[in-house]
C-alpha cells in the first residue's frame, strides 16, 4: 500500500490502494480526485465515496504535488485518526443506557481548531456525539486531535450525508433540535434543555444554513451586552453546553430531594460572595437550592435565577 505522512496527515495514494482501503473499512476523512480524470475507475471511486459517505474533492494535478511525491495516479485519500459512526447507531445506544441524549450538530464549521475546541467542551460536558455533514466540515487531522486534548478519541463523530435528514431523524426519535441563530427571538437561558436535545451551531461567517434552520424545532441566541457582533463559535458552544449541563445537574439534584430545608453554619464574612458549600460559624436556617446555600431571610429579596446567586453585602 502506498502511504505517506505529511503535515500531520496520513495519506494513501494510487488507484488500487485507495479503493482497497475504502472497501476494507479504513476510516477515510476525504478523497482527492484529479480534475479531468475519466473512465471506470473514476465512476468506481465516486460510487465508493457515496456509499461510505466519504467527502470527495476534485483538484487540479498541480495540487497533488503538495501532498505526495510518488505516482499518485490521480487519486489520494486522507486517513482520519478516528472511526466515524452513524447517528442511527449511536442514538439508540444512548437510550438503551437510560441516558438523556445531548448532541452537538455542526453546520458548516470548517476551521480545524474550532472543531477541536468544540469537541473538547462537548466531551467534558457529557455530550453523546458530534454530528457533522459529509461536506463543508473541518478535516479531522492531527491538529484537530491536539486541540481537542484527546476528546475526539472518546466522543463519537457521526458523519451524515444530509444534516436535514439527520435532524429529521432526531426529531422523530424524540430529540428536540435547538439551533443557535442571531436572529432568534428567545434566549438560551429561556430554553428547557433537560430533555433529549440537539444543539445546532453554524459557521462564524454565515451561521446556520436556511434548510437546517427550517429543520430545527426552534432557534435561540446567547444574550450579550457588548457591541461585538457575536462570540467565537467554540466559545458559544461552551456557553450552550455548560447551560445544558447545569440544567441537567439541577434537575438530577431536585429528583434526589436536595431542595429540602437544612441547617448549616454560615459565617458573616461569606455575605457578598458566592455560597457553594456549607461553612462554619454563625447558624442560619438555610435552604439548599440546586448548587447554592442561601440564607432564608434573603430569599424574598432575590430573583429566581435557577443558578448561582451573588448575595448582596450584609
Amino acid at each position: 500500500m502506498n502511504e505517506q505522512s505529511q503535515s500531520g496527515k496520513e495519506i494513501i495514494y494510487g488507484r488500487h490502494p485507495v479503493a482497497d482501503a475504502i472497501r476494507a473499512g479504513i476510516s477515510v476523512d476525504k478523497v482527492m480526485l484529479q480534475q479531468g480524470l475519466r473512465g471506470e475507475f473514476e465512476k468506481e471511486i465516486r460510487a465508493l465515496c457515496k456509499e461510505r459517505q466519504i467527502p470527495m474533492v476534485v483538484s487540479p494535478r498541480e495540487r497533488f504535488g503538495k501532498w505526495v511525491q510518488g505516482n499518485h495516479q490521480g487519486v489520494l485519500a486522507f486517513i482520519a485518526p478516528i472511526a466515524f459512526q452513524r447517528l442511527e447507531e449511536v442514538l439508540p445506544g444512548v437510550f438503551e443506557k437510560g441516558e438523556t441524549p445531548l448532541f452537538v450538530v455542526m453546520d458548516g464549521i470548517t476551521d480545524v481548531r474550532n472543531f477541536g475546541a468544540i469537541a473538547r467542551t462537548a466531551e467534558v460536558c457529557g455530550a453523546h456525539a458530534l454530528v457533522v455533514p459529509r461536506k463543508r466540515t473541518a478535516w479531522i487531522n492531527a491538529e484537530a486531535m491536539k486541540v481537542s486534548a484527546g476528546a475526539l478519541s472518546h466522543i463519537p463523530v457521526c458523519r451524515e450525508s444530509s444534516l436535514v435528514v439527520a435532524l429529521d431523524y432526531l426529531r422523530l426519535s424524540g430529540v428536540q433540535v435547538m439551533a443557535s441563530d442571531l436572529e432568534a427571538d428567545q434566549y438560551l437561558f429561556d430554553l428547557d434543555l433537560v430533555g433529549p436535545t440537539a444543539l445546532v451551531l453554524g459557521s462564524e461567517g454565515e451561521g446556520i444554513s436556511a434548510p437546517v434552520r427550517k429543520a430545527a424545532d426552534s432557534t435561540f441566541l446567547i444574550p450579550q451586552k457588548g457591541v461585538t457582533d457575536s462570540l467565537n463559535v467554540s466559545v458559544a458552544a461552551g456557553v450552550m453546553l455548560y447551560e445544558a449541563m447545569r440544567q441537567r445537574w439541577a434537575n438530577d439534584n431536585q429528583k434526589k430531594g436536595l431542595f429540602q430545608k437544612t441547617r448549616h453554619s454560615v459565617p458573616e464574612s461569606s455575605y457578598g460572595c458566592f455560597l457553594r458549600q456549607p461553612l462554619e460559624s454563625r447558624n442560619y436556617t438555610t435552604e439548599k437550592r440546586k448548587d447554592d446555600v442561601i440564607p432564608v431571610r434573603l430569599l424574598s429579596e432575590l430573583p429566581d435565577t435557577g443558578g448561582c446567586i451573588r448575595l448582596p453585602p450584609r
